[in-house]
């Protein structure tokens, strides 16, 4: 490993930053926002022990909001010089002033904004070089072809990336932040009879030390796929389903989506009417937690710079809040909660940071004996979801759960219902892992429709 030398420089993007918002207050913006990016990232792929292919990427990019009277609107670009910078507020500018009026666009209130905005742990100031890149790819899929069963690698990769961050407001906001990424992981296949399953596995972490070993996540990717050769259909019925914690964040995903404040706002949310109600069963905690350390969304302040910080969304199984920036707490007529979500360019939107369901008491192979005979499902297809009612489908491939075991793979499934009902009878299990930005652990819900043969 080497010291990288040239690290994105959050400083440096706070003063385009105020360039850009000082250029709209001379052009006739009434206020203005700006915000800055800069990613540097390089993946690394191959096969058969050989490389395959490298990438590098590099990017440096703004964006503005103005504001006239009103008015609002917002341009992305990526031309920083000079005559682009100029142009680009000017066009901004002329956007705005043709632009219907909004009431509820306007900057954050500026008694909101996050003065001393807290220290975190976020950046590693180290690169991998190509040849590692490439030696920790080759180890990955080493270790998945080593699984017996396995006959072919889909790609085995490794990357790495660093980025920073600027954003600054015409009230007196201007910060700045820095993140590393580093991961690696593969997709094998396995076949039977002229029958291909394919499955991955992979690890990503802001610094080094939190990643899983390369044995570790390329013998989980060959374990996955060899487990899945010669799926079978499975019954109709309406039966207990287990969900991997792999594919239980797609419950959190749909709650997010309706608790955002826009959407409710809007009034296409099936949690609409659910404030302060039991949604979960009781003991159900989600959290978000924007301040955790090496957190893959952590961020010292929300998209509008105002404060945040960590908060049960669900708290013994209650709804507490909406996720609600500015513009939505005015339409809603309540606070905003620090959730703003920055969109480069554009209004920002509204969402969680780090968000997690707690872990249960019980285990997932308790969670399979208490089902009996039900699915575990390991994967989800094209998930279709009502945002009005919560009716909610999705295809999925798993195994068969039968006297309690796992009994053998199963395929072309679909799993049915109404997302809350299925909330209510959620029950987690005790293995969450911290492995994104959104983290649930394995789930049961006792009773739920499943459509097969």
């Amino acid at each position: 490993m080497t010291q990288a030398q040239s690290a994105p420089d959050a400083a440096r993007l706070q003063e385009i930053a105020a360039d850009l918002i000082d250029r709209a207050r001379k052009a006739g913006a009434d206020h203005a926002e700006a915000s800055v990016a800069e990613s540097r990232h390089t993946e690394l792929s191959v096969r058969d022990g050989k490389l395959e292919d490298i990438e590098r990427s590099e990017g440096l990019d703004a964006g503005v909001r103005v504001f006239v009277g009103q008015r609002q609107a917002g341009v992305a670009f990526s031309d920083l010089s000079e005559q682009g910078r100029q142009f680009t507020i000017e066009r901004a500018i002329t956007m705005a002033k043709a632009a219907p009026e909004d009431p509820y666009a306007a900057l954050a209130d500026s008694d909101r904004l996050c003065t001393d905005p807290p220290a975190m742990s976020l950046f590693e100031p180290v690169e991998w070089t190509p040849d590692e890149l490439e030696v920790r790819a080759i180890a990955v899929e080493k270790a998945a072809r080593a699984i017996e069963g396995v006959t072919m690698t889909d790609t085995a990769f490794a990357s790495y990336g660093q980025g920073a961050a600027a954003y600054a407001t015409t009230t007196g906001f201007n910060s700045g932040w820095r993140k590393s990424q580093f991961g690696y992981g593969a997709s094998v296949i396995a076949g039977q009879n002229g029958v291909m399953e394919r499955d991955y596995a992979a690890t990503s972490a802001r610094r080094i030390a939190d990643l899983k070993s390369t044995e570790e996540i390329g013998a989980e990717a060959g374990e996955r796929t060899a487990r899945r050769v010669g799926p079978k259909k499975l019954k109709s019925g309406v039966m207990p389903v287990v969900f991997d914690r792999r594919v239980a964040t797609a419950f959190l995903s749909a709650f997010c989506g309706a608790v955002s404040g826009p959407a409710v706002a809007r009034g296409v949310s099936f949690l609409r009417d659910k404030m302060g109600e039991q949604i979960f069963a009781g003991g159900i905690n989600i959290v978000d937690d924007p301040h955790r350390d090496w957190g893959h969304a952590s961020c010292p302040f929300d998209g509008e710079g105002t404060v945040n910080r960590r908060a049960n969304i669900i708290d013994d199984g209650r709804l507490t809040t909406w996720f609600l920036n500015s513009s939505a707490a005015r339409q809603l007529q309540l606070e905003p909660t620090g959730h703003a979500r920055r969109n480069m360019g554009g209004p920002p939107g509204a969402g969680p940071t780090n968000l997690h369901l707690e872990a249960g008491s019980q285990s997932r192979d308790d969670l399979i004996r208490g089902a009996g005979e039900g699915l575990l499902v390991t994967e989800m297809f094209g998930p279709s979801l009502n945002a009005n009612t919560g009716d909610w489908s999705v295809g999925v491939s798993g195994y068969r759960i039968a006297g309690g075991e796992i009994d053998h793979p199963v395929s072309e499934i679909t799993v049915a219902g109404n997302l809350i009902d299925i909330f209510a009878r959620l029950v987690p299990a005790s293995d969450l892992e911290f492995r994104g930005a959104v983290n649930a652990p394995s789930l049961c819900v006792d009773t739920i429709s499943v459509g097969g043969l």
